[in-house]
């Protein structure tokens, strides 16, 4: 039986404990012990990729931007689908996270980071949509810290809550889409992004493509067409 192998470690701004594991070949961060993300069981995040891309028309010079990057497999789909106009931002807390990608995890996905409609930026993503301007994305696609329940860092809640949800309204382009990876069904989360004008819409995703039952949600949140004048 091979060993499971600590490759690497960082901290997290309140001092948590991140570390990449692997096992066979097969990848893992945790966080304070517990499994944040695995490279066997990534099909919620390619997920994430499909629902955020696909009101995007690829022949358009598009602007997207992904809220952690994590193993890399959303940033991976994204690519697949976008189109050779389209730009990309991804915003990763952790800088150590992105060298990760860059060295142990380049054979996984690491290499997406080099295409160059890729822009990383390593901050806070809701540092980055604060000091976003108006209807700048096509797309926003967050999967930072399992969702509305803010695992990793507390100030993280506050892209969920009522504040952070205006923002990503004017962030938005008039007909965008924002979709949001969560650990688990979170109504009160689904309500706020309705009464901020978003036509909300709780997509089931799997832990493996194969699997039998949902594990997780991605909520998709539609902004209205721009009215016209």
């Amino acid at each position: 039986m091979k060993p499971h192998l600590t490759l690497a470690q960082t901290r997290t701004p309140s001092g948590l404990l991140v570390t990449l594991h692997d096992h066979d070949g097969n990848y893992a961060i945790r966080c304070a012990g517990a499994e944040l993300m695995h490279s066997s069981a990534a099909a919620s995040e390619a997920l994430l990729g499909e629902l955020g891309l696909a009101r995007v028309d690829p022949k358009a010079a598009a602007r997207i931007l992904i809220g952690g990057l994590g193993l890399g497999f959303t940033l991976r789909r994204v690519l697949a689908l976008a189109g050779p106009r389209t730009k990309i931002q991804v915003a990763e807390l952790l800088p150590d996270v992105v060298t990760w990608n860059r060295t142990f995890l380049r054979s996984l996905n690491g290499e997406c980071l080099d295409d160059p409609r890729v822009e990383v930026i390593e901050a806070d993503v809701t540092v980055v949509l604060t000091k976003t301007g108006r209807s700048v994305y096509d797309a926003v696609l967050l999967d930072i810290d399992n969702g509305p329940m803010a695992m990793v860092q507390a100030d993280n809640r506050r892209v969920y809550q009522e504040a952070g949800i205006r923002t990503l309204v004017r962030v938005i382009k008039p007909g965008g889409r924002v979709v949001i990876w969560s650990a688990s069904p979170d109504r009160a989360f689904a309500l706020r992004l309705a009464k901020a004008g978003f036509k909300v819409t709780a997509v089931p995703a799997r832990l493996h493509a194969t699997a039998k039952r949902a594990t997780y949600i991605i909520y998709v949140a539609d902004a209205p067409e721009a009215r016209a004048e």
